[in-house]
């Protein structure tokens, strides 16, 4: 079955009592018994629900697995693999990574003694240097939010899978119809599924796919003890966007190598970091890797200050200024103050993220608006 057809047809079916080709909201906190014990397959929704079933199955058919566990958020998500660890475990991530990932391991798992690295995952030679007797998970971003590098998940998974290392790649920026990392070596793949899965900018939620029965298990169990789960209406609004996955994110890869070119060329863009263009350090580590080169596109400006940034920040009309993305609209932030302002300063720096620093995540709109409405921003600078 190739792609499109998973995004409408994986892991469902009419609904069995009606014949409704769109899965059913069941909408109910509980399900009757005939007696202690014996159901129809359901108890109680935090446990189960006929909807999250559905959309799990959908999700595990995505990125070609056994098993897919639904969250309330990508960082609920992300939560429960961390709860996969022990007290005096470490774990081993890339150095430029989504902020709030990094929040979470320093802020919240490091109180309960679960250590974190971080590092350059694409210097092989570094990453086989730092494990220890203690690592027990290998965190992989790829493409790296907001930096876009690309990390070779089969070079990292070899040297994890050497040292009995369990390795979970945060798909979010590629989606699944751009990389599909299980087919890699990865044994955990994670999605905020509030992106580009969902698409429509109305949902939040996360998702933990794995073909490792054992890890489903503890996924599931921790699902049901900790709570985090979607409610149904969510799960219908996710498998709704997924319907259309391929097709959104076609439009987005192709409007954003249009505008990645048009910033290159751009006089007043230092550097664009999209891993399409040529110059990109891993652009045929990217070529291999994936199907295409994503939506998500980053560039700065000569001198590295906030102030040059806000002129375009505060002047675009069809990029709307927001948190997020993946959605069908066209989104720019400025990460340094919104999606990585928990990551210190010179930590930020380090990897290239300055003040200055913009992310674009290109929707689907016509791709000459958008570049219209840069084009117009950048007349403030």
């Amino acid at each position: 079955m190739k792609f499109g057809t998973k995004c409408i047809h994986a892991g469902l079916e009419p609904d069995p009592s009606t014949g409704a080709v769109m899965t059913p909201i069941y909408q109910t906190s509980t399900y009757a018994q005939e007696e202690p014990g014996k159901h129809k397959g359901f108890e109680y929704a935090r446990t189960q629900n006929p909807t999250r079933s559905a959309l799990e199955r959908n999700l595990a058919g995505l990125e070609g697995a056994e098993h897919a566990v639904a969250f309330g958020s990508g960082l609920a998500a992300m939560d429960a693999v961390m709860r996969l660890l022990e007290p005096g475990d470490e774990v081993i991530a890339t150095n430029d990574l989504y902020g709030g990932s990094y929040r979470q391991m320093v802020r919240v798992h490091g109180r309960y003694g679960i250590t974190s690295k971080f590092i350059d995952l694409t210097d092989i030679k570094a990453l086989k240097d730092s494990i220890t007797k203690k690592t027990k998970l290998i965190w992989i971003e790829t493409p790296t939010n907001p930096m876009l590098k690309l990390i070779d998940i089969k070079a990292v998974t070899e040297v994890a899978k050497s040292h009995s290392i369990l390795t979970c790649v945060d798909n979010t920026f590629a989606s699944p119809y751009l990389q599909q990392p299980l087919s890699l070596g990865a044994d955990i793949v994670l999605h905020s599924a509030t992106k580009y899965l969902g698409g429509h900018s109305d949902v939040v939620m996360g998702a933990v796919i794995t073909n490792s029965k054992e890890i489903s298990e503890q996924l599931y169990f921790l699902q049901n003890a900790v709570g985090a789960v979607p409610g149904p209406q969510d799960c219908f609004l996710m498998l709704r966007g997924i319907k259309t996955l391929h097709l959104r994110v076609e439009r987005s890869c192709k409007n954003a190598k249009k505008i990645a070119k048009y910033l290159a060329a751009h006089p007043k863009v230092g550097t664009v970091y999209y891993p399409g263009l040529k110059s990109h350090p891993q652009h045929d580590l990217a070529k291999a890797q994936m199907n295409d080169f994503g939506a998500m596109v980053s560039f700065d400006f000569p001198g590295g200050t906030f102030k040059t940034a806000n002129k375009v920040l505060a002047n675009t009309h069809l990029f709307t200024l927001a948190e997020s993305l993946g959605g069908v609209e066209s989104l720019i932030g400025h990460p340094a103050s919104m999606t990585h302002a928990s990551i210190p300063k010179e930590d930020r720096l380090k990897v290239g993220l300055t003040d200055s620093l913009i992310r674009l995540s290109v929707g689907v709109e016509d791709v000459d608006d958008l570049i219209a409405d840069l084009e117009e921003a950048f007349r403030n600078v």
